[in-house]
């Protein structure tokens, strides 16, 4: 009698450690997955994020074309000067967010009448910013693309609303210094370039600017470009913070 129910015995405990095995594999393979899932995840937030948000890959995206003629070029095709919300117009509007210790007008809380311009981003160089006949355009609002440049890359195509819009948009304006303004006119990356210390954020500037609003670059400034961004691979698109 003893025999059978030691065999019983033995196979209940067989059963037993099956089970046991086949919960443990389950469980396993069940995290796994989880696991699995949870770094496929991730991978693909990391790359949407480096496709959305590096420079160098906005720029491969951007066309790459020549240029047009800039004959029928004209300042009026952007809107006639600066624009004015709430009784501010966009050029003092700028000079705010640019300046530290600004002053401004208490006549209609819009005017900077001075103002400290640290390390421009042109040259590095600081200014004490004084506004007067004189002395007001020591500090000039620049397009980052300059409007005669984006006419013959892909403005004449948009409509007198978004090329407005494309004038007084903060992302495409900077306050800097007077000289160096004037010496960049409408001059494009393969001709013009900032100072060292800015190089990188210019042109991502430039490549959200011409991304948002679908302007192309030629060949020269493409080349350009890819140069500089190759000194700082890590280079983000500008977002509303950083303007």
């Amino acid at each position: 009698m003893e025999q059978p129910n030691k065999k019983r015995y033995l196979k209940r405990q067989i059963i037993a450690l099956i089970i046991i095995i086949v919960v443990a594999f389950l469980i396993g393979f069940i995290d796994y997955q989880k696991s699995r899932n949870s770094n496929v995840s991730v991978t693909d937030t990391t790359v949407q994020t480096s496709e959305v948000f590096l420079a160098s890959d906005a720029l491969g995206k951007l066309a790459v074309k020549d240029r047009v003629s800039k004959e029928n070029y004209s300042r009026d095709e952007f809107g006639k000067g600066w624009q004015e919300k709430d009784g501010c117009d966009t050029r003092n509007y700028i000079l705010q967010r640019d300046f530290e210790s600004e002053v401004i007008s208490n006549v209609n809380g819009c005017d900077v009448l001075k103002g400290l311009l640290k390390n421009d981003p042109y040259t590095g160089i600081t200014i004490n910013f004084v506004r007067g006949p004189d002395t007001s355009d020591d500090v000039q609002i620049d397009h980052i693309v300059p409007l005669s440049d984006a006419w013959q890359k892909g403005a004449q195509d948009l409509t007198p609303q978004e090329r407005q819009q494309l004038a007084n948009d903060p992302l495409n304006l900077l306050a800097v210094e007077g000289k160096a303004n004037m010496q960049k006119s409408d001059k494009d990356a393969s001709n013009w370039l900032p100072q060292q210390d800015y190089r990188c954020r210019y042109v991502a500037r430039q490549i959200a600017v011409k991304q948002k609003y679908r302007l192309w670059v030629t060949k020269a400034e493409y080349n350009a470009m890819k140069r500089v961004l190759y000194t700082c691979p890590g280079q983000v698109l500008p977002v509303k913070e950083d303007v």
